[in-house]
């Protein structure tokens, strides 16, 4: 595979890494981000909006609507603090904010993990090929399904 180089963030440190990339792209990080993606690091599966809605009522005391939810998780899938899960209507944390690619992703029938690699060249043909049938501003989304080790075993 060809693949780039990147660090991978995790916890605090991915916290930070978003929080710092969100601020230096003019946004603001609000008490509701922080906990939206607070929530979104503190998974190890994709989270839909009303996981996450459901969630922070919950830990707020106070109902938090979807539709609020939304809005921030597109924020974040445009500043490249998450991804989004397009087969599963749901999101995961970036843990390379600030770095941007196209991820393949390879989503666990059985068990519903989700992770991710780089394979450039792959990525690379397909936005090509989408710019030869007239398509400008290709972005691939590359999903293959399938069943993790764990549960294959």
């Amino acid at each position: 595979m060809s693949g780039h180089s990147h660090h991978e963030h995790s916890g605090r440190g991915l916290v930070a890494a978003a929080r710092k990339s969100l601020i230096d792209s003019g946004e603001q990080w609000t008490a509701l981000r922080a906990d939206v993606f607070d929530a979104l690091v503190s998974r190890d599966r994709p989270a839909s909006a009303y996981d996450i809605a459901e969630a922070l009522s919950d830990k707020r005391e106070k109902r938090v609507a979807a539709n609020s939810i939304y809005r921030i998780l597109d924020l974040f899938v445009r500043e490249n603090l998450a991804n989004r899960i397009e087969s599963a209507n749901a999101y995961i944390a970036n843990t390379h904010p600030g770095c941007r690619h196209d991820c393949i992703f390879l989503i666990c029938d059985d068990c519903g993990a989700v992770t991710h690699f780089d394979d450039d060249r792959l990525t690379s043909a397909l936005r090509e090929a989408g710019r030869g049938a007239g398509f400008a501003d290709v972005r691939p989304v590359v999903e293959l399904r399938g069943l993790c080790d764990n549960c294959a075993s």
